[in-house]
């Protein structure tokens, strides 16, 4: 019996040391999965601080990007009044009465002989009678002649004889004159 004790004894032995290692084990892996879990909580704070960072730039971005959005649909809106309004412009003048387009025509004709004393016109195919009419009336355009017609909304482009100068009294570039100068306040009126 005494084998028994002793065997009983190691064995009791064993079972209390296997018990100290479980349990140092055990105090080992908690520990392990507590510092785990630390890491992982801090990780993923890290992580969400990030997410939140993000989204809060994608909103930010998304917010200014809706804004631009609105902003050019407006300036191409704007934009398209404006050009309706040019537009118009250039065809209520073209629809003024003949008269004031000859009173126009014989004017721009005197100046354009004073700029270059001698030379030639051209004109759109509806003035062509006024400019006739200014060259046969008018003493100081003995030196021009009617040259042709050119597609133009009104008024009149004057060449110098040798070609070298040209003057360009069409009503186009009058109205882009005027319309470049005044744009700013053309759009303040229209859009405030």
């Amino acid at each position: 019996m005494a084998l028994d004790a002793v065997v009983s004894e190691i064995r009791d032995k064993g079972i209390r040391e296997s018990e100290a290692i479980k349990s140092e084990a055990k105090k080992e892996v908690d520990a392990i999965l507590a510092e785990a879990q630390k890491k992982v909580i801090a990780i993923k704070m890290v992580v969400e601080e990030e997410a939140n960072r993000q989204a809060g730039n994608i909103s930010v971005q998304a917010v200014a990007a809706a804004n631009l959005s609105v902003k050019r649909e407006i300036l191409n809106a704007q934009k398209d009044v404006l050009d309706e309004v040019y537009a118009r412009v250039v065809a209520d003048i073209a629809a003024l009465p003949d008269e004031f387009h000859r009173k126009a025509i014989r004017e721009l004709c005197k100046v354009a002989a004073k700029e270059l004393g001698t030379g030639v016109y051209y004109c759109n195919e509806r003035d062509v009678r006024a400019v006739e009419d200014a060259l046969s009336s008018l003493k100081t355009l003995s030196g021009f002649s009617l040259a042709g017609t050119k597609d133009i909304t009104g008024g009149i482009i004057a060449e110098s004889t040798d070609g070298t100068l040209q003057l360009d009294y069409s009503y186009s570039t009058f109205i882009s004159e005027v319309w470049e100068s005044g744009l700013k306040d053309a759009s303040d009126i229209l859009f405030g």
